[in-house]
């Protein structure tokens, strides 16, 4: 195999995304890629496939592979000549020069495409790049079908919630009396009143000791955002014991249910072990072991509900308060626990694809570099 050195211009152009604002958004299937991927749909496209996008600034250093019609953000930078080059290699090649620019800069604020285009990188010939590309793509393949089948046992979640207090189809509903519109043994009451709520916070990012070698898992909305609601294991950013202490972040028991409560509100995490968050979270604990499931997808099925209680006009915001006042229908404890059981068992399940992507990710983010230096040949 034969390596040519160059820079990365040699081997693609980028070009700054286009601006497009939710109001200018118009019902479509096209996907809106920004530094964050996708993260809504337009009808019309700015861009053909394949496309590989990057972020310009936000997010840095995650790339994206488009097989279809697309509209790049003006947050995003995108390949617009990929020079006789193999697509899929060139957004391998493309993750591996981000990650290694920023460790070397230690913090980024931005990519500018002019530098990027001078870094210096390394390319084999079509046929060895098409034999490296399809390497990691089988890694990547076996994410995207277990992506497939966590976003299918989350809908089966949602389905079975609609039928049994929806549609009020939950088992043995044939023999319970309706009462005022519930079922007996069922009550309204506020959300304060069956579960807790509590707050997360920052710490200084002026001092370094709260931050370096921590371990303790420090959520913000951005690594919601960014995963399945039912099994968040593990966030961006960490911080210390210290950090902790000098901090209102407080520490959260495992399966902790998280709500984003400020600027993009009604976003929704599990934990999967003890962890903090910033203040960007209303994090419910509650009172009821058995009613943890219905508690998650009753607020996921109440969103827009949600988001109306919400305030402010720098950026929309709902308090403790006002969530507390919420009212909720609580089912009688036996359907609380028997749909505990179910979901519990859904939940597990995306919980184990979600830890095998993440090894799936590691696996191909060791292979990535030895592959890209041809330190190891296919």
């Amino acid at each position: 195999m034969t390596w040519k050195d160059q820079v990365l211009g040699d081997v693609m152009t980028l070009k700054r995304g286009h601006d497009l604002p939710e109001k200018k958004r118009r019902p479509g299937n096209v996907p809106v890629v920004s530094s964050s991927g996708v993260t809504g749909f337009h009808n019309i496209a700015k861009a053909g496939p394949p496309g590989v996008v990057t972020g310009r600034y936000g997010t840095l250093g995650e790339v994206f592979f488009l097989e279809e019609p697309y509209w790049p953000l003006n947050t995003a930078l995108y390949v617009v000549d990929f020079k006789g080059n193999d697509p899929h290699f060139v957004a391998y090649l493309l993750r591996n020069t981000l990650r290694n620019y920023q460790s070397e800069k230690a913090a980024v604020p931005g990519f500018d495409r002019n530098v990027l285009h001078t870094l210096n990188v390394k390319a084999p010939g079509p046929e060895d790049q098409v034999a490296i590309a399809s390497v990691l793509s089988a890694y990547d393949d076996l994410i995207d079908n277990n992506k497939r089948r966590i976003a299918l046992l989350e809908e089966v979640a949602r389905l079975l919630y609609r039928e049994w207090f929806v549609h009020l189809r939950f088992p043995g509903h044939e023999h319970v009396k309706v009462i005022d519109g519930f079922p007996e043994g069922w009550q309204q009451r506020a959300l304060g009143t069956v579960c807790r709520t509590v707050g997360g916070g920052t710490p200084s990012t002026s001092k370094p000791e709260f931050w370096a070698g921590g371990d303790i898992p420090w959520y913000t909305p951005t690594d919601v955002t960014r995963n399945g609601c039912l099994a968040l294991l593990d966030s961006e950013r960490k911080i210390s014991d210290l950090g902790l202490r000098h901090s209102s972040a407080k520490m959260l028991p495992p399966q902790t249910i998280l709500m984003t409560s400020r600027a993009s509100v009604g976003f929704f995490g599990v934990i999967a072990t003890p962890a903090c968050t910033n203040q960007g979270f209303i994090s419910i604990l509650p009172n009821d072991k058995n009613s943890r499931m219905y508690l998650l997808l009753n607020l996921m099925h109440r969103v827009e509900e949600i988001r109306s209680h919400a305030g402010g006009t720098t950026y929309r915001e709902i308090s403790k308060s006002k969530f507390n006042a919420l009212d909720v229908v609580f089912p009688d404890s036996r359907s609380l626990r028997e749909f505990e059981e179910r979901t519990t068992e859904l939940h597990m399940q995306v919980r184990t694809l979600h830890m095998m992507n993440r090894q799936l990710s590691r696996a191909r983010d060791l292979l990535v570099p030895r592959l890209m230096s041809g330190e190891i040949s296919v």
